[in-house]
């Protein structure tokens, strides 16, 4: 079931009617559970049992770890050996097949040809490393490990974030899943005004954004700045459609009673390839941080080390996001970046003050370095990649240039609503005032906004609707 349907608002709207109307809270995350399930398997009733699976694995991991405290670190390694061995059969088995029947063939043994047809179960990246953050962090002695398992299957398939995230920390969504939940008219005003902010996103800015970028994409012989506008459509695109989820899960979830993390914090203001990945999918990000790089050794060996382990986290965080080269490549590029970074700030003395006229160049440069990135990310083809990097600016014709005046120029107006939005929050967000007071002023923004996202929704939504794009991974 995906957010941008009618099928999803119906169900939404039951779940919390049944959901607030149940008088225990034990009944309530039960229902939640079985609406989680059937959420899952709203198209396919065999993910039930992958879900189920990787949950079980889990949660036995959990209580071996504390029950075999002296073989803590076998039982850990075997629940991250059955989650990972489960996403590597249905996400990576073709992948790493295929790459080893062409060495054997470029070294001229005898080679193979098998293939696993099955179809990738939806989220099923998200919630396996979800479930096994709580292993890790039951292991490393953060967290108590869990004897209820209906909580805990809860925690590991809650549906608005069950499919693209955020990916919730234990610590952080199962004491929300545990403890007793009341309705707050405030927390369903602002879960409102999330979700109408999630669907414009999605149909209004992706949806059409979307449009333009495939349709230059789609061209042979475009010139150089028009398949660059179409790389400034996609990073429009890709960032609308991904936020685009996250508000809506957060909406839908506060709808509920529960706070999801924040995963965007307006990445394309990010002064440094570094903070770009403070700021883009932080769920994720961070994960890779606790459960890899530091665990690595993180900065605090020598440099040449520091160096790998950078490079083997953004390897891993590329790989994450699908089994093909070029995600590969998109994830050893950024380490490059950040790397090149590192080398960089080496150089500036110390106690040097930023230059303020040279932020909004950090910003651009970065977004310009990010662009080049999703054009990675995008083609999956990496003869096609490498014509499109390969392009230069002399290679245009007039129809080029004034077409891809145009098309930028319209990207950019449907892009408005972000750059806007960027501004409120760097300008009026953190503004204080007594929280009695402002009640009254909030709820009336709220609904005003929440009026005017629904009329642009009405009228802008784009006549055709795509998947969101981290439903592949």
């Amino acid at each position: 079931m995906i957010f941008n349907s009618l099928d999803y608002i119906a169900f939404l709207v039951l779940v919390l009617v049944c959901h607030w109307a149940l008088p225990r809270h034990r009944w309530r995350n039960l229902f939640l559970l079985v609406a989680s399930y059937f959420f899952y398997c709203y198209v396919h009733l065999w993910f039930l049992l992958l879900i189920l699976f990787t949950t079980t694995a889990n949660y036995l991991c959990g209580l071996g770890i504390t029950r075999l405290p002296q073989r803590k670190k076998t039982v850990l390694l075997l629940g991250i050996t059955l989650s990972l061995g489960l996403l590597g059969v249905y996400k990576y088995f073709n992948f790493f097949v295929d790459n080893l029947a062409a060495v054997l063939e470029l070294a001229g043994l005898p080679t193979f040809k098998t293939t696993l047809s099955v179809m990738l179960p939806v989220g099923i990246s998200f919630y396996t490393f979800q479930a096994m953050g709580y292993s890790i962090d039951v292991y490393r002695g953060q967290l108590e490990a869990r004897r209820d398992f209906l909580d805990f299957a809860l925690f590991v398939s809650f549906f608005p974030q069950l499919v693209a995230g955020p990916i919730e920390r234990a610590g952080n969504l199962l004491p929300q899943v545990e403890k007793e939940r009341r309705f707050s008219l405030e927390a369903a005003r602002s879960g409102v005004l999330l979700l109408l902010w999630g669907f414009f996103k999605k149909l209004v800015i992706a949806d059409n954004v979307a449009q333009i970028a495939d349709r230059i994409f789609a061209l042979d012989n475009a010139g150089f700045y028009l398949l660059w506008t179409g790389a400034f459509a996609f990073s429009i695109q890709i960032l609308a459609d991904f936020w685009a989820y996250t508000d809506i899960a957060r909406g839908s979830a506060r709808l509920l009673g529960f706070e999801l993390v924040r995963n965007f914090d307006h990445p394309y203001l990010s002064r440094s390839p570094a903070d770009f990945w403070r700021r883009w999918h932080m769920s994720l990000s961070y994960w890779f941080r606790d459960y890899v790089y530091i665990p690595l050794g993180g900065s605090r060996v020598g440099p040449w080390r520091g160096a790998f382990n950078i490079m083997i986290t953004f390897l891993l965080s590329g790989l994450w996001h699908g089994a093909s080269w070029n995600f590969v490549i998109w994830g050893g590029y950024h380490g490059l970046l950040v790397l090149g970074e590192r080398m960089l700030r080496r150089l500036i003395p110390a106690g040097h003050r930023p230059i303020p006229w040279l932020l909004p160049l950090k910003v651009l440069g970065t977004y310009a370095l990010v662009t080049v990135g999703w054009m990675m990310f995008r083609e999956t083809d990496l003869h096609w990649l490498l014509k499109l990097l390969s392009l230069s600016p002399g290679q245009y014709t007039p129809l080029d240039v004034s077409v891809a005046a145009y098309l930028l120029g319209l990207v950019f107006l449907y892009s408005l609503p972000l750059w806007l939005h960027a501004a409120y929050d760097h300008f009026a967000g953190d503004a204080g005032g007594d929280q009695a007071t402002m009640a009254w002023p909030r709820a009336l923004a709220q609904a005003v906004v929440g009026g005017l996202l629904l009329l642009g929704i009405l009228i802008l939504r784009s006549p055709e609707s795509s998947t969101f794009i981290y439903f592949q991974f």
